[in-house]
C-alpha cells in the first residue's frame, strides 16, 4: 500500500502543474525541466505518460437525467454507472442535466472525471439516514454484519460502523457498502479489518458522503448543489465524510458546487494536493464549511461564501503553502477561520469575516514548539463583530511564531465592551503588526508577552 501511495502521488503531482481544464495533462504549456532537458512542443499520447499529451478537441462525454440523457435515473446507481463507464474508457465528462437525484450510497469519482451540473437545478440530496445496533460480533476478518433492526436497510447501501475498539478504548469507525442480505445479516463489500465487538457498543448507520474519491486525480466537480439533509440525518465529522470529501487524491478542482446542510463538514479534503476550491457556497453544516485537511499541500480557496457552520474555513494539521482570497465568512458558532498544527507558510488575504462567535481569524495553541501554525501572513482582511463582551477579532494562541499581518480592517460596531483587535498570547513570538486599522474595540492590540 505504501508503495502504490508513493507512486500515485509522485505522478499526481507531476501531472498537476500541466492540467488543464478537462482535468487531463496539458499539451500547450511547454516546460523547460530544471535540469537542462528541451520544453515538450509537440507531445503525443504515449503509454504511460501523464505528464504530458495532446490537446484534444473532443472526449468522451456522458449526459445523465431523471427524463432525458444518455443514462437516466433518480439516485445514485445511475450516476456511479456514468463515472464508471467514464473510467473504463480512461477519463471524461460526465454531464448532470437539471434535475434530483436522491443518494443511499455515495457517488464514488475516478481519475480524468469532469463531473458537470447545471447549476443549482442540478441538486443531489441525501436520503434520511438509519442507525442499528449490530446483534452479533464480527472479527476483523469478517465481511458481513448483523443487524438488530434492519428495517431501514438496503442492499446498495452505503453504511458507516462505529464502535469502541476493544484493544485501546479509541473509535473504531469504517465505511462499507452492503452488497448482499439473508434477513438480518448483511455481506460488505469489503473486509472489516477492525473488530466489531459486542462490549464495544457497535452501531451501523447509512451515513456517508455525497462524493467520495481517493486515489484519484484530475477531477473537476462543477455546477452543481449537494443537500446533506441535516435534519433527517445522524452525524459523520469530516474526517470520514461531507457533502464532498476526498482522501489522498490531487490536482482537483471544485467550481460553482453549492454544498448545503450536511450533519458534519461542507467540503472536505486529507492528504489531498493542489486542490482548488473556487466560486462556492458551503453553508449550514453543523462541521467545517471547507476543510483542508490533514497533509493537503497548495490548497487554493478563492472567492467562495461560507455560512452557518461551526467554524468556515479550517486549516487543519500541516497544511502548507496554501492561499486563502476573497472568501466571504459569516455567523459561525466559533472561528471564522482556524489555523494551527504545522500549518505553515500560507497566505491570507482579502476575506471578510463577520458575526463570529469567538475569534475571527484564530491561531490554535497546539502543543509547542514546532507545532504550531507558522511563518504565516495575514493581509487586507476585515473582520467585523466578533464574539462576545471579552472577544478578539484575531486571537493568536500558544507559541505561534513568525506571523505578519499587514494592512487588515478590524471593526467592531456593537459597542467596546471588552473586546480587542488583536490578542497575542503571552508565549508568541515574532508577530509583526504593520498598517492595521482598528476601530470600535477596548483596545487595539492586548499584548500578553509584554506581562
Amino acid at each position: 500500500m505504501s508503495v502504490d501511495r508513493r507512486r500515485f502521488l509522485g505522478t499526481a503531482s507531476a501531472s498537476a502543474a500541466l492540467a488543464g481544464p478537462l482535468g487531463f495533462a496539458r499539451a500547450d504549456a511547454p516546460s523547460q525541466a530544471a535540469d537542462g532537458r528541451p520544453p515538450v512542443t509537440d507531445p503525443r499520447a504515449t503509454s504511460g505518460d501523464t505528464r504530458h499529451a495532446p490537446k484534444w478537441d473532443e472526449r468522451f462525454t456522458l449526459t445523465v437525467g431523471t427524463d432525458a440523457g444518455d443514462l437516466c435515473g433518480k439516485d445514485q446507481r445511475v450516476l456511479q454507472a456514468a463515472v464508471d463507464t467514464v473510467a473504463r474508457m480512461g477519463g471524461g465528462t460526465v454531464k448532470l442535466l437539471p434535475g434530483t437525484w436522491r443518494l443511499r450510497n455515495a457517488v464514488t469519482l475516478c481519475s480524468n472525471l469532469r463531473l458537470l451540473g447545471s447549476g443549482p437545478d442540478t441538486a443531489l440530496v441525501k436520503e434520511p439516514s438509519a442507525t442499528s445496533k449490530l446483534a452479533a460480533d464480527s472479527d476483523w476478518y469478517d465481511q458481513e454484519i448483523t443487524l438488530a433492526d434492519p428495517s431501514g436497510f438496503r442492499v446498495g447501501d452505503g453504511v458507516c460502523l462505529r464502535a469502541k475498539n476493544p484493544h485501546h478504548g479509541g473509535p473504531t469507525v469504517i465505511k462499507r457498502t452492503l452488497v448482499a442480505r439473508a434477513g438480518n445479516r448483511f455481506q460488505l463489500d469489503k473486509g472489516l479489518r477492525e473488530n466489531l465487538w459486542a462490549d464495544g457498543t457497535p452501531t451501523a448507520s447509512t451515513l456517508f458522503p455525497l462524493l467520495s474519491g481517493e486515489f484519484v486525480t484530475n477531477v473537476t466537480i462543477e455546477g452543481l448543489a449537494l443537500d446533506g439533509n441535516k435534519a433527517h440525518n445522524a452525524e459523520l465529522d469530516g474526517n470520514y465524510a461531507g457533502c464532498i470529501f476526498l482522501q489522498d487524491c490531487a490536482d482537483i478542482g471544485i467550481r460553482k458546487v453549492i454544498a448545503r446542510d450536511y450533519r458534519g463538514d461542507g467540503i472536505s479534503w486529507q492528504i489531498c494536493h493542489d486542490v482548488t476550491v473556487e466560486d462556492c457556497d458551503s453553508r449550514g453544516h453543523t462541521g467545517l464549511g471547507l476543510h483542508p485537511g490533514s497533509g493537503s499541500q497548495r490548497p487554493v480557496v478563492r472567492n467562495n461564501r461560507i455560512a452557518g457552520c461551526h467554524i468556515g474555513l479550517f486549516f487543519c494539521w500541516g497544511v502548507k503553502y496554501g492561499l486563502a482570497e476573497g472568501n466571504t465568512i459569516d455567523d459561525t458558532q466559533t472561528a471564522g477561520i482556524s489555523v494551527g498544527h504545522r500549518d505553515t507558510d500560507n497566505r491570507i488575504r482579502g476575506n471578510t469575516v463577520r458575526r463570529s462567535g469567538q475569534a475571527g481569524i484564530l491561531f490554535r495553541p497546539e502543543r509547542g514548539p514546532g507545532f504550531t501554525g507558522d511563518r504565516n501572513t495575514v493581509e487586507a482582511n476585515t473582520v467585523v463583530d466578533t464574539g462576545g463582551d471579552d472577544a478578539a477579532a484575531v486571537d493568536v494562541q500558544g507559541v505561534t511564531a513568525g506571523l505578519v499581518f499587514r494592512g487588515n480592517v478590524l471593526r467592531e460596531t456593537r459597542g467596546p465592551a471588552r473586546r480587542v483587535g488583536f490578542r497575542l498570547g503571552k508565549d508568541a513570538k515574532d508577530i509583526a503588526l504593520d498598517g492595521n486599522t482598528v476601530e470600535g474595540f477596548a483596545a487595539a492590540v492586548d499584548d500578553r508577552r509584554k506581562k
